[in-house]
């Protein structure tokens, strides 16, 4: 038994020495082999919440045992994370981290925020998390992370007092490296699927639309006739010769504001059977493609097409 002083009291917590972890065959590894967890500003902010309450020692071993692949299995539920993580003992230790959901009435509120801004929807149809996804919640006085320890309850079967553990820190970064890969599971925690999600963002833009005046909505809804134009043998001598004026013709060259937004969106085909991940997959390619078309556009690369963009924008 150790005793340790706090802010003039002692307390008569046991202390555990430094135990070293059995092997373990098929655990989920993590990604990152060194440095920070998660590639997404939105995975930041999940782990971010975890480190505001762990103290560094027990950091240091949660992201050793996330990366030796310590971590068995990871279920995820609304609201609910249940693990096993194998530590020094035989049989490995249950974790359970539980996420406070948004009652109904708050999502209500949360998606008509969202459905305000187009990009909202855009951006999540692509499988993108909105920068500013934050101000939304914020918005309708939410929180879409945890913010204190009200929306955030942990439990593991170890010894260790500390709660959160090194055995739950190594979850945690595990679902940071998630988060990256479907950020819907954040949403999914708080209660909401991404179909769920969708389906109100496209009720509720659907409703504000305008209604097209009843003359109007004929016009659009009429078939559409075919404009007549010469046999080309009849115009062979004109073919090719510049007709109508270009001056007003303009062409903006630029990377698409959501990228790889139609395979985001439908997700891989049926047919895929590769051991790669389809959509980092193409989306390589297309951005490769763009970047060759942006040097056959200007001519430049690097920096320069940056600035060039950049350019494009303000003007």
């Amino acid at each position: 038994m150790a005793r340790r002083r706090y802010g003039g009291y002692w307390d008569d917590y046991p202390r555990y020495p430094k135990t070293t972890p059995k092997p373990v065959e098929g655990g989920i590894k993590a990604r990152s082999k060194s440095g920070k967890f998660g590639e997404t500003w939105w995975a930041a902010r999940w782990i971010a919440a975890l480190e505001r309450l762990v103290d560094a020692a027990r950091l240091g071993r949660g992201r050793s045992y996330a990366r030796q692949g310590q971590v068995l299995n990871i279920d995820i539920e609304p609201g609910r994370v249940q693990a096993r993580v194998q530590g020094s003992r035989a049989t490995p230790y249950k974790i359970d981290i539980q996420v406070k959901p948004l009652t109904d009435a708050e999502w209500n509120r949360v998606s008509d925020t969202m459905a305000e801004q187009a990009i909202f929807a855009a951006k999540l149809l692509a499988g993108e998390m909105p920068q500013d996804i934050e101000e939304a919640f914020a918005a309708a006085k939410l929180s879409l992370f945890p913010g204190d320890s009200r929306d955030l309850v942990t439990s593991c079967s170890c010894p260790d007092w500390a709660n959160p553990c090194k055995h739950i820190a190594a979850v945690y970064y595990l679902l940071g490296e998630e988060f990256d890969r479907d950020p819907f599971l954040i949403f999914r925690l708080r209660g909401r699927s991404r179909d769920e999600i969708m389906a109100a963002l496209r009720a509720r833009r659907a409703a504000a639309a305008p209604a097209l005046p009843e003359a109007q909505e004929a016009v659009a809804l009429a078939p559409t006739e075919a404009i007549p134009g010469k046999p080309l043998e009849e115009d062979l001598e004109h073919f090719w010769s510049l007709g109508e004026s270009l001056d007003d013709f303009h062409v903006k060259v630029a990377p698409p504001a959501i990228e790889a937004a139609l395979i985001k969106s439908m997700g891989p085909p049926p047919f895929w059977s590769g051991s790669q991940d389809f959509i980092a997959t193409l989306s390589a390619v297309y951005a490769a493609v763009t970047l060759k078309a942006e040097e056959w556009a200007f001519g430049e690369s690097g920096d320069n097409q940056t600035e060039k963009r950049a350019e494009q924008s303000a003007g």
